[in-house]
């Protein structure tokens, strides 16, 4: 018909740029890790490959696709070479191989990132990407370049931005892969800034730092979310809620990509023409908000990757065209590699452009037939789209991860119709707060109602057992994943199979999930204490009441004690006991925290490690909670739970460990059942209690220090315990637990349960029947 919209479905497919652009990348993938001259030989022969194929061509034209993808990969193989050849013979290497001390200027050229290695005393740690200008090593300074990968304490490199030149002592170490070309510097001293960042980066900062101070009105998770979805930035994001997004597929939303770029973009034209502004004026306004993303974002080469990414999206779709836009998202793919070959073999690199070309081929396909099947055109495109991405990006996750994610479609589906509206108003939030933070926090405020449903659909959908399922990790898996969803597509197309795997998807989401969640046979009936398989470190739970417990430690980290507790069913903590502050028994308070009322927080009388008091004061700040040390005599009653308060006397000075003998030493009694938690006390604080006649009698010993060498003969067997627990993580740099503890525990004939083989040990009973139930070490693996 004349003047119809052309049928997007029905164009013809150009994949001769695509698979030239994909064979690059094959190409630059396997030879990443190769020696310079293997390099060189597959670019030569790609070159005579790609010579005799022009020939060939002018009497075949069939021949001109393999000639255009042999000049592909020559073209992104030679600079590559010539790259490699100048790193391997670089200075910085030769000194880092000598692992010499230097003093080195850099360039910052990316946000520190959190390491989850920390340093003594369990100091947070983090990883800063910089470029080297000079090095002073044996008192010779010379100038030289390279990519330098610095280690060093998160304190000393806070609000360091990107473009920010400094000078750092530190000690070279060479790469851990072989294949990498950059080198380490464990730093040893904090950052000398020398001058100061670009305009750029500052105004980044002065953005970022004021949407976060707009954002303080909004609800905790949402309040560390929104500048996630806006710039990246997650320094404030709760951990759990990450991972409740990551487990729900919805990990691209807190991940700059194309998708934030393309709804600023296309929001903005939408008003544009609304207005009829000429398309000249609306291409230009378009250019100045990519660019004014890429400024807040910072244009680090996963910020530029996404806008890339967005302007050709738009391009194609604006114009009517998407599948057009495949020859322009191929030569932006060879454009990428050429500028940062390191994107070869880049996970979120390989998503980006997956995602992308599914959003171009596939999506407005699937959009139509669901229009046709009378589907409304927004929750048709909502589906279409982010089945499309889940579908060709599932392989690489589950390459990564070694699983695969079964409500990730639905989330999408749900969490996509509030995207475009959180992202718009936060990004006015973030460019409005710096003229105004009243203004700022006023659409800060309204972005915030999207924003809390997005937090309750990746709450819901990350919190279900079962949410995602193993899958073989790596190139076998992805592969496999990949026939498989083929074929499902294959089968999607024939009406009778279309209604067997709709069943089955029905069945999986609204009876398997459900169902595996009620019959999994945790938590035991009657449970009274919870050792949780939180890794290297303590979380123990003692039952209060329906819902309510009181917490000893929460472990090294926030998921796994979030798991534990929420899989024991409990929402109320009227009592949370840290027995000492270091990393492994207050790291994961942020985790217990969440979506969770605490009335009161005890601690020992130690106030050590440094930061460990800064984790706990930062976690607890926001509640209006405080920390009190009980003395010894102290009695707590919670509910069902009595605690009694043995020790210490006092914090402990000049032992082997100040902050473990220090630990608070509870007797706790539920139903009866008597359980000594005497935190990490070694075996000066031991003795002490022995001297002191401190009675110790208890039917369950949660075993000191993670069953370490340093406890007390005559202090494990005063206990008189019948069953012991240790909580320890599997595969630790310790020795934990202990040959010679576990045979004294033998000797005593004290059964020993341990979270590193057993995951989670609840006691269950009574003072004469005690029972042990077990909760495998695979519910720990999230």
């Amino acid at each position: 018909m004349k003047g119809a919209a052309p049928d997007p479905t029905a164009e013809r497919i150009d994949v001769r740029a695509a698979c030239a652009a994909a064979s690059a990348w094959l190409a630059l993938a396997v030879c990443t890790g190769r020696s310079v001259r293997a390099v060189v030989v597959v670019a030569a022969l790609a070159l005579v490959i790609g010579a005799v194929a022009t020939v060939l061509a002018r009497a075949d034209g069939r021949w001109a696709a393999l000639g255009l993808a042999a000049f592909c990969v020559a073209l992104v193989l030679i600079p590559f070479a010539g790259r490699l050849f100048h790193a391997r013979t670089s200075l910085l290497v030769a000194l880092a191989a000598r692992h010499a001390a230097v003093t080195a200027e850099l360039t910052v050229t990316a946000d520190p990132r959190p390491l989850a290695a920390t340093g003594v005393g369990g100091a947070p740690r983090v990883l800063v990407a910089a470029d080297a200008r000079a090095v002073v090593a044996f008192g010779v300074r010379h100038g030289t370049d390279g990519a330098v990968l610095v280690l060093a304490s998160a304190a000393d490199w806070d609000g360091v931005l990107p473009g920010q030149r400094v000078r750092v002592d530190g000690v070279l170490q060479p790469p851990l892969d072989a294949s990498a070309t950059t080198v380490a510097l464990a730093a040893r001293a904090p950052p000398t800034l020398l001058g100061r960042p670009p305009w750029w980066q500052r105004l980044a900062g002065v953005v970022r730092a004021d949407l976060r101070r707009a954002c303080a009105g909004l609800p905790d998770l949402a309040r560390g979310l929104l500048p996630g979805l806006i710039d990246g930035d997650t320094s404030r994001l709760d951990p759990v809620l990450q991972q409740r997004f990551r487990l729900a597929g919805l990990t691209h939303l807190v991940a700059v990509s194309g998708t934030n770029c393309s709804i600023l973009v296309g929001a903005l034209l939408v008003v544009l023409r609304r207005l009829r502004v000429r398309p000249g004026w609306c291409a230009l306004a378009g250019m100045l908000t990519v660019a004014g993303f890429v400024v807040v974002a910072r244009p680090s080469p996963s910020v530029l990757r996404a806008a890339v990414m967005a302007c050709i999206a738009l391009g194609g779709l604006a114009r009517g065209r998407p599948r057009r836009a495949l020859p322009a998202l191929a030569a932006a793919v060879v454009g990428l590699l050429l500028w940062d070959p390191a994107l070869a073999q880049d996970a979120g690199f390989a998503m980006s452009v997956l995602a992308t070309a599914a959003i171009l081929l596939i999506a407005p396909g699937w959009s139509a037939a669901l229009r046709r099947r009378h589907l409304p055109g927004g929750l048709a495109e909502a589906v279409a789209v982010a089945a499309a991405a889940h579908l060709v990006t599932a392989p690489v996750i589950a390459a990564i991860a070694g699983r695969v994610s079964l409500v990730a479609i639905p989330a999408n589906v749900l969490a996509e119709p509030v995207v475009a509206m959180a992202t718009v108003l936060g990004f006015l939030a973030a460019v409005l707060a710096p003229l105004s933070l009243g203004v700022g926090a006023s659409i800060a405020w309204l972005a915030g109602w999207p924003v809390r449903w997005l937090v309750r659909v990746g709450e819901y959908f990350g919190g279900l057992d079962g949410a995602t399922v193993p899958w073989p990790g790596g190139l076998d898996g992805a592969l496999a994943l990949l026939v498989a969803a083929g074929a499902v597509v294959v089968l999607a197309r024939r009406t009778g199979p279309r209604r067997v795997l709709a069943a089955g998807a029905a069945v999986a989401l609204l009876v398997q999930l459900p169902v595996r969640s009620a019959t999994s046979g945790w938590p035991p009936a009657g449970w009274l204490f919870v050792a949780c398989d939180v890794g290297q470190g303590d979380a123990l739970v003692l039952r209060a009441g329906p819902h309510s417990a009181v917490e000893i430690d929460t472990g090294p980290d926030p998921v796994p004690v979030d798991r534990c507790l929420r899989g024991l069913g409990v929402t109320d903590i009227p009592l949370l006991v840290l027995t000492h502050l270091h990393l492994d028994h207050v790291g994961g308070i942020v985790g217990a925290l969440h979506q969770r009322h605490v009335a009161q927080v005890i601690a020992g009388p130690l106030a050590e490690p440094a930061s460990g008091v800064a984790d706990v004061d930062r976690a607890l700040a926001p509640r209006g909670l405080h920390v009190r040390s009980p003395p010894p005599g102290a009695r707590f009653d919670v509910g069902d739970v009595h605690l009694d308060v043995l020790g210490p006397p006092r914090a402990y000075h000049g032992t082997r460990s100040d902050p473990n003998n220090s630990s608070l030493v509870l007797r706790a009694t539920v139903h009866g059942v008597r359980i000594l938690l005497p935190g990490d006390a070694e075996i000066e604080a031991q003795q002490a209690m022995l001297a002191a006649g401190v009675d110790l009698r208890a039917d369950v010993l949660k075993v000191p220090h993670h069953g370490s060498a340093y406890s007390d003969e005559r202090f494990l067997a005063a206990v008189h315990a019948r069953v012991g627990v240790i909580s320890v993580g599997a595969n630790n740099d310790y020795g934990h637990p202990s040959p010679r503890l576990l045979q004294l525990m033998a000797r005593l004939g004290v059964p020993v349960r341990r979270t590193d083989r057993d995951g989670d040990v609840a006691v269950c009973g009574s003072p004469g029947h005690l029972t042990v139930s077990l909760h495998g070490v695979a519910a720990s693996t999230a």
